[in-house]
């Protein structure tokens, strides 16, 4: 249920062309939902921890920033040279490439001890919390 409640939203950020090839073929791969970054984060008692899924990304083509409690992504693809036949005719392209963002939402975060790595196409990020950022308890009258 939970899921094809995103599905419906999410198609009406498509363009009608989406929408209809939705309609026919089902979850047919769209063009917006083959271009997000997929993202799983995870909020602990100490830190955050953020997997992205970037296969086929290199190290020197994602690039991450932290500022005023949010934490930026982007990357970059360059384009696909192995679909080629021997005369350079493509055959098919189904994989994307170009550039990619994605922002999130992550408060009071230490951010000289953010960490990455990217293992296996999957670059999971650790943001240590403040030590300050404890919730404080407010006794109302």
């Amino acid at each position: 249920m939970a899921n094809e409640i995103t599905n419906e939203t999410n198609d009406r950020r498509l363009d009608p062309f989406d929408r209809l090839a939705r309609q026919v073929f089902g979850n047919y791969p769209s063009t917006f939902s083959d271009k997000v970054l997929r993202t799983d984060i995870k909020e602990r008692e100490h830190d955050y921890v953020v997997a992205i899924d970037v296969p086929g990304i290199e190290k020197k083509d994602i690039h991450l920033n932290y500022d005023n409690d949010t934490l930026s992504i982007s990357v970059r693809k360059d384009s696909f040279g192995d679909h080629e036949d021997k005369d350079g005719n493509l055959l098919m392209s189904e994989r994307h490439y170009g550039r990619m963002n994605r922002s999130y939402r992550l408060p009071n975060v230490d951010s000289s001890g953010i960490t990455a790595k990217n293992d296996n196409g999957i670059l999971t990020i650790t943001l240590p919390k403040r030590a300050d950022s404890a919730a404080s308890h407010i006794e109302i009258e």
